[in-house]
C-alpha cells in the first residue's frame, strides 16, 4: 500500500498559496475547514496507518480471506443506488457492506476487533449504554445533513475508502483542484496500469480486512465512481457480480450538478450559481456509455443492467430475479425487507432542489447530449416529466 503524497501535498500548497480564481478560494469558511483538516486527519492517517501494519502481525490470514461473488452497483451518481444498496444491507444474513463508521472510524481489522470487544462488554455489563449514546450522537450530527441520509452506522460508498490512500474520486470534494487531479473519471483508458494496479490492491485489501473481521460472506457496493473502472474491477475481481443501473438523463443530471454542487460547498465558498458544469457533462456521458460498451462487449450471467423506473416499481420480482440470476441465497423475508426500506425512503425528504433554468440547461439540449442513452432504455422524453424546479427524494 502506498499513499499519495505528491497529491496530498499539492492539493495542500493550492489551498494556501494557489487557490486565487478557484471554486476553493481561501475565504474565511475555506480557512477555518482547512485548520480543522489539517489538524485532524494527519493525526488519524497516522493512527490507521499503524493499526494496518498491526493487522500484518496480528491478523495475517485477512490477506488470504476469499472475496466471494461480491456485488458492485454501478451508474452514474444520482441514478437509484443508494435506495438499493441500504435495501440489500437490510438483508444482513446475506450482504454485508462499509458503514461510514467503518471507513472512516475502524477501516483496519485491529480497529474492528476492538470496536467488537468494546460493543460485548457495553452489552453484558453497561446495559448498551454507550450504544445508544453513540446513536442519539449520530442523530443530532449526521443525522441533520438532509440532501442525502448519512449515519455512521448506515452503509455508504466505499470509494470513501480510497481518501486512506489520498488516491480517488473523493478527494475532489474536498480540494476540487482538477488539473491536479489523476483523471479518475476515465480511470480505465486514462490511468498508467501501476497506478491502477496500486488503487485496486488497496481496495480489494480493505474488503478483506473487512470480511475477515465481520465474518460474513457476501459484499455488496454502490459506487458510482466505480463505474470508468468497471473494467478493472472484473480484473481485479473475477467473480464480482455487476449490476448497473440507468436512470433518465433527465432526472439523473440536474440531480448530479445539484448534489455534486452542494458536496463540494460543504468544504469550499466557491460563489452563487452552479459549477463543474462542463465536467459533470463530460464524466455523466463517459459514466452511461463507458460502462454500457463493456458491459456488451462481455456478456455474462454475472452482469445485469437495470433501469431504475423497473427498480422502483417492481422491485420485489427485480430483486429476487437478480439474487436468482448472481447465485444468493433466497431470501423468505425479502417483501418485508423491502417494504421497510421503500418506507423509509419516501419518509426521507431531501432538500435536494434545483432548477434546471438557472443550470442553463433546456429539456431539449439534454435529451441531444444523451440521444444515445434516450433510444437504448426508451426513456420518457414528455415535457412534463421535468419541471422548472424539482424537489425529490434520495437516490
Amino acid at each position: 500500500m502506498r499513499y499519495n503524497f505528491r497529491l496530498f501535498w499539492r492539493t495542500f500548497y493550492r489551498s494556501f498559496f494557489k487557490s486565487k480564481n478557484t471554486t476553493a478560494r481561501l475565504t474565511r469558511k475555506r480557512f477555518f475547514f482547512l485548520a480543522l483538516f489539517y489538524l485532524i486527519w494527519p493525526a488519524g492517517m497516522l493512527i490507521h496507518w499503524f493499526c494496518f501494519w498491526l493487522d500484518d502481525i496480528l491478523f495475517p490470514e485477512y490477506k488470504n480471506h476469499p472475496i466471494e461473488k461480491p456485488l458492485f452497483i454501478l451508474g452514474n451518481l444520482r441514478s437509484g443506488s443508494t435506495f438499493l444498496h441500504r435495501l440489500l444491507s437490510r438483508d444482513s444474513e446475506t450482504f454485508t457492506s462499509l458503514t461510514t463508521w467503518d471507513i472512516y472510524l475502524t477501516p483496519s481489522v485491529t480497529q474492528k476487533k476492538i470496536t467488537q470487544f468494546v460493543s460485548r462488554l457495553d452489552k453484558n455489563y453497561f446495559n448498551n449504554t454507550l450504544h445508544r449514546a453513540l446513536y442519539a450522537f449520530d442523530r443530532r450530527t449526521l443525522g441533520t445533513i438532509k440532501i442525502h441520509p448519512i449515519s455512521f452506522f448506515q452503509p455508504e460508498e466505499d470509494e470513501n475508502i480510497h481518501l486512506h490512500i489520498w488516491d480517488g474520486y473523493f478527494v475532489t470534494f474536498l480540494f476540487p483542484f482538477m488539473d491536479e487531479m489523476p483523471d479518475y473519471q476515465h480511470f480505465d483508458e486514462a490511468l498508467p496500469p501501476e497506478h491502477k494496479k496500486r488503487i485496486m490492491t488497496f481496495y480489494r485489501s480493505m474488503l478483506q480486512r473487512h470480511l475477515y473481521a465481520s465474518g460474513k460472506k457476501y459484499f455488496v457496493a454502490k459506487n458510482p465512481a466505480f463505474s470508468p473502472k468497471i473494467a478493472t474491477l472484473t480484473e481485479f475481481f473475477p467473480d464480482a457480480r455487476i449490476l448497473y443501473l440507468a436512470r433518465n438523463p433527465l432526472d439523473m443530471l440536474p440531480s448530479t450538478i445539484s448534489w455534486i454542487n452542494y458536496a463540494r460547498r460543504q468544504f469550499t465558498d466557491p460563489g452563487d450559481g452552479y459549477h463543474y458544469i462542463e465536467e459533470i457533462l463530460e464524466m455523466t456521458q463517459h459514466w452511461y456509455r463507458h460502462p454500457l460498451a463493456y458491459l456488451d462487449a462481455h456478456p455474462s450471467p454475472r452482469h445485469l443492467i437495470m433501469k431504475y423506473d423497473d427498480l422502483i416499481q417492481r422491485p420485489e420480482s427485480v430483486i429476487r430475479a437478480f439474487y436468482e440470476q448472481f447465485g444468493y441465497p433466497d431470501k423468505p423475508g425479502l417483501p418485508v425487507i423491502i417494504d421497510q426500506a421503500v418506507k423509509e425512503t419516501l419518509a426521507f425528504k431531501s432538500d435536494h432542489s434545483y432548477s434546471l433554468e438557472k443550470m442553463g440547461f433546456t429539456r431539449e439540449q439534454i435529451m441531444r447530449i444523451y440521444a444515445d442513452i434516450f433510444e437504448r432504455f426508451n426513456f420518457e422524453t414528455r415535457e412534463d416529466l421535468v419541471p422548472v424546479k424539482s424537489i425529490e427524494l434520495d437516490m
